[in-house]
């Protein structure tokens, strides 16, 4: 199975436009930096989550693709936090039109602690998504569509296609998931 699969962004205005105005639509997104063959790499996803009447469950769209990473230290992750925002804002922009009068709100996987590495580019990304959307982001711990949907997102459609004793990963709960992930 190919994770990489593209959002098809018709299909998400098409079932954004059939739920009631009542139903809160999240834009997030995250990334994680890979080594392969000596190179680095980041891993972005960027999700719609549709959370149905706002207490009904969710759907949730994703896209995860591999680009290369140019920071030169792992610990100032500038370009690679920004180049997550610009993925955001794009798939906010893409989905815009139809969400209407309901709810919309940008996540940021960008933590507000100053001690926080992520929070070097916070006044940046923020200031982008407020000039290119037009809303006010959220960031962490108030941004569950980036720190966990996109997240576990990109986990869950990596190992999909992997199983483990016969049992696709699928079928764990989100405690297994969690706990296969710490000891991976």
């Amino acid at each position: 199975m190919d994770y990489r699969k593209k959002i098809d962004i018709e299909a998400v205005k098409a079932f954004i436009r059939e739920q009631a105005t009542e139903t809160k639509i999240y834009v997030g997104g995250d990334s994680e930096r890979h080594k392969v063959g000596g190179v680095w790499y980041a891993d972005y996803t960027v999700c719609v989550v549709v959370h149905i009447n706002g207490n009904r469950g969710c759907k949730v769209f994703g896209e995860v693709c591999r680009e290369r990473d140019y920071d030169q230290k792992k610990n100032k992750p500038h370009l690679r936090l920004m180049n997550e925002v610009y993925k955001i804002a794009e798939l906010y922009l893409k989905i815009h039109e139809a969400v209407g009068e309901r709810v919309c709100e940008v996540h940021l996987d960008i933590n507000e602690k100053k001690n926080a590495v992520s929070n070097e580019v916070m006044d940046q990304a923020v200031g982008y998504i407020r000039g290119t959307c037009n809303v006010v982001p959220l960031v962490k711990p108030n941004s569950p569509a980036a720190s966990f949907c996109a997240d576990r997102f990109s986990e869950i459609k990596q190992r999909t296609s992997e199983s483990q004793n016969g049992k696709f990963i699928t079928d764990m709960s989100a405690s297994k998931l969690k706990r296969r992930r710490k000891t991976a």
